[in-house]
């Protein structure tokens, strides 16, 4: 079986924009508020939404099931207030949770949290406990950096997030470390502000002791981790200069690595250097980059391509493909099995 474990729900439809646009205007004038949280979508309308998108390329491109949340860029968690937030959540999360019970054997939700700017935490709590409870939601999303580009909270290693991964310890579901949209215009959105986000986020967790206080807490940090295998010594030395445990034992039973890396040579490099064990298959499609590579004639997201073309052993890639996500993902077999029924 093939797990992607990084798919966002980019092709809703329109009229989630158009409540989105009401909402935000009714920021500076309350008349112009939506009156009612029913975006009247129908079932049809998300079906048609995926099938000529999602479903579509899952099969041309040999793919199973996705792992799938609201769009990363659509949580901007610096816009609005808490309310604006946790309003925004949970109708995204709603919609994704029917885009699952629609298609129960492609699609696994993972929920975005109602993140804000110097708001706790804890705020998110009720809503992730909502969607992995309620609604059979197998992890979340969390921003490390709610104020999208201006880095104004504590790092994801400060006592301020311990509240939540005390409640992901104990629902046991992992949090994929995934930013929002940049509004600091030093930093593109997809291009910089996302693999700065990855790259923060390791060198938080390298510089901590977050894993002795919470050693079964799981993060999957996506886009091939950013700069961090390309720059693998820098880390293992800086570590090292810090009187820090080796990697592997310091981060690796709680730190996994996805492949949205689009090209061959970035893969071959992430699988060098990172244990196989901890890294997981995923396109993010349909994502950041959509467009057709010149030099091979095939996808940038068409990311299946270049784990076939790996020299690593059947049993290797398989953890690639399902293994892996099924430990850091435990929520995930009960759908796999009910999809194999």
């Amino acid at each position: 079986m093939i797990i992607d474990c990084h798919g966002h729900y980019t092709t809703e439809p329109s009229k989630l924009h158009v409540f989105r646009d009401k909402q935000l205007a009714g920021l500076a004038d309350r008349t112009r508020r939506p009156l009612t949280t029913n975006l009247g979508i129908t079932d049809d309308e998300i079906r048609a939404s995926v099938e000529g998108a999602q479903l579509k390329l899952q099969k041309e491109r040999g793919t199973d099931v996705t792992i799938f949340s609201p769009r990363a860029s659509g949580m901007a968690h610096h816009v609005g207030k808490e309310a604006t937030s946790v309003e925004w959540t949970e109708i995204c999360n709603d919609l994704v949770h029917r885009v699952c019970t629609l298609f129960p054997g492609n699609f696994v939700p993972v929920c975005q949290l109602p993140q804000s700017p110097g708001v706790r935490p804890d705020n998110c709590i009720a809503e992730l406990e909502r969607c992995v409870n309620e609604l059979g939601f197998v992890g979340c999303n969390l921003n490390p950096d709610p104020a999208g580009g201006y880095w104004c909270d504590p790092p994801l290693t400060d006592e301020w997030w311990f509240p939540l991964y005390e409640k992901m310890v104990e629902l046991d579901v992992p949090a994929m470390v995934h930013v929002s949209s940049s509004c600091n215009p030093c930093f593109h959105g997809t291009g910089a502000h996302y693999l700065n986000g990855d790259t923060t986020a390791f060198m938080q967790f390298l510089t901590s002791d977050l894993f002795k206080r919470f050693p079964t807490l799981r993060f999957v940090i996506p886009h091939g981790g950013g700069a961090v295998p390309y720059h693998w010594g820098r880390y293992r030395g800086l570590a090292q200069d810090m009187k820090r445990p080796p990697l592997n034992e310091l981060l690796l039973k709680n730190v996994f690595f996805d492949t949205c890396v689009y090209h061959l040579p970035g893969i071959e490099l992430l699988t060098k250097v990172i244990p196989v064990e901890n890294i997981l298959f995923a396109s993010e499609m349909v994502g950041a980059v959509r467009g057709i590579d010149p030099e091979t004639g095939h996808h940038f997201d068409d990311t299946r391509r270049y784990i076939d073309a790996l020299s690593l052993s059947a049993a290797d890639k398989a953890k690639i493909f399902e293994g892996n996500a099924r430990r850091v993902y435990p929520r995930l077999n009960a759908h796999l099995d009910r999809r194999t029924q």
